[in-house]
């Protein structure tokens, strides 16, 4: 029991904070477990369909075909494979961190994982769809057309800022939950 404490101290610590709210000022804590709640639906109704998705990439992408495509040498085509397959991706941007971790342990390059990360975090077709319906194509266009470079540039400057034995830790641990 004190092992499962130990392990999940921030959780405990945030959900001792909300009781002491919830019994000092009552309607801000049930607000406040009102918003975890919902919250946590919205998480688990995520996590598992990437889950499923992260099991079949792992069995049916050959490590090989993910370094040919995504790998060291892969260049243009890797880039561009990474900006696809953040753009393409639904949900948010936590659930893009498991996907990272397969992509790694496959043996995609690490600027290209970085690329992938930031094409989710602000690329998503749905988004770019709602962003021109509500504030224009115009808007949309030059939002997406100046995030392109800004993302390139983040992940080449990530990557070349990070030693050789900090990328290797990062791949070490790519796929391993603690």
């Amino acid at each position: 029991m004190i092992e499962l404490i130990k392990r999940y101290k921030v959780f405990t610590i945030l959900l001792a904070v909300n009781f002491v709210i919830l019994v000092t000022y009552p309607s801000i804590g049930q607000k406040s477990f009102g918003i975890t709640w919902n919250n946590t639906i919205e998480m688990l109704s995520v996590i598992p369909p990437i889950f499923i998705l992260l099991g079949l990439l792992d069995v049916w992408v050959e490590r090989e075909t993910m370094i040919k495509l995504m790998g060291e040498k892969s260049g243009f085509v890797g880039i561009t494979l990474a900006f696809f397959l953040g753009s393409a991706a639904a949900g948010p941007l936590y659930a893009s961190f498991p996907v990272a971790g397969v992509l790694l342990k496959k043996g995609s390059k690490f600027s290209n994982v970085l690329i992938f990360i930031g094409a989710w975090s602000t690329t998503k077709i749905p988004m770019l769809l709602f962003e021109a319906s509500s504030m224009g194509w115009k808007f949309m266009m030059t939002r997406f057309v100046i995030n392109i470079p800004g993302i390139m540039l983040i992940a080449y400057i990530t990557e070349k800022l990070l030693s050789e034995r900090e990328k290797q830790y990062i791949y070490d641990n790519a796929g391993s939950a603690k």
